[in-house]
């Protein structure tokens, strides 16, 4: 991912699929609570905001790629979680 406009595209995708499979989840399987559907779409949300954030303020003392990758790769195991959380809703 050479530019951050192409990194917030994509968290922005992953997060909007991963919310839209919230919901199909929450209106077609067991119908789970309302309660634990609506903490883990803000957990989406905040996971997404959080990450934008981060894009655009690289931590000082740190080079570039290594700061990138090392966002990359929290996002992803953020994302394994939620995916956990949402097979776990039924």
């Amino acid at each position: 991912m050479a530019k951050r406009k192409e990194l917030k595209s994509v968290i922005n995708n992953i997060c909007t699929d991963l919310a839209a499979e919230v919901v199909a989840v929450s209106l077609y399987d067991s119908k789970p609570a309302e309660d634990n559907v609506l903490a883990i779409i803000n957990n989406i949300l905040n996971m997404r905001n959080d990450y934008v954030r981060r894009i655009s303020h690289v931590e000082p003392g740190m080079k570039p790629k290594a700061y990138f990758n090392n966002l990359i790769e929290a996002f992803n195991n953020d994302t394994l979680e939620v995916i956990d959380q949402i097979t776990n809703l039924n």
